[in-house]
């Protein structure tokens, strides 16, 4: 029965990588890289957020443009290269902008002759903000990456994932 059990497996794999290539869908090892890819974002970036959570932090896209406008020259860019930057849809960067105004992290100054162009600006509260995440973020990033790969399986699923984008 084991040996049956076998052969059924091994034709049903061979019968799923031939009908996948046939009608150009993925294989079933493409599709598994993905649904591993996507729950393994889903659940660091999950632990990341309760982490800053439970830091009495604000939320991990905060540091995203906190971040970008550190490394930035004279600490500012225009609100479509954060976009550019990060992962964050225009929309969602627009009221995380305002909210990092109001917290006094970022302003707003203007470069244009006719007011129109702003460029966003990190104040020394947001960097200091960014240093306070940072701490929290990089224990996180250790608990939840650095202690389950050894740093020669970080660097080849570093140099895999390179491959993607």
């Amino acid at each position: 029965m084991d040996r049956l059990a076998k052969s059924v497996k091994i034709d049903v794999i061979a019968f799923m990588t031939k009908a996948s290539l046939q009608n150009g869908a993925p294989a079933p090892a493409i599709t598994q890289a993905w649904i591993g890819l996507m729950r393994a974002q889903q659940r660091v970036l999950a632990a990341i957020e309760k982490d800053f959570k439970s830091a009495s932090l604000p939320p991990l896209g905060w540091y995203d443009v906190l971040w970008e406008l550190v490394k930035a020259d004279g600490g500012r860019l225009r609100p479509f290269e954060i976009e550019a930057r990060t992962l964050l849809a225009q929309y969602n960067l627009s009221r995380l902008i305002d909210r990092l105004e109001r917290e006094g992290l970022v302003c707003r100054e203007t470069f244009d002759a006719d007011g129109r162009g702003r460029w966003i600006v990190v104040t020394k509260e947001g960097r200091a903000m960014r240093e306070r995440m940072w701490q929290t973020y990089a224990r996180s990033i250790e608990r939840h990456i650095g202690g389950k790969l050894s740093e020669a399986e970080a660097r080849e699923l570093a140099a895999l994932l390179s491959r993607l984008y």
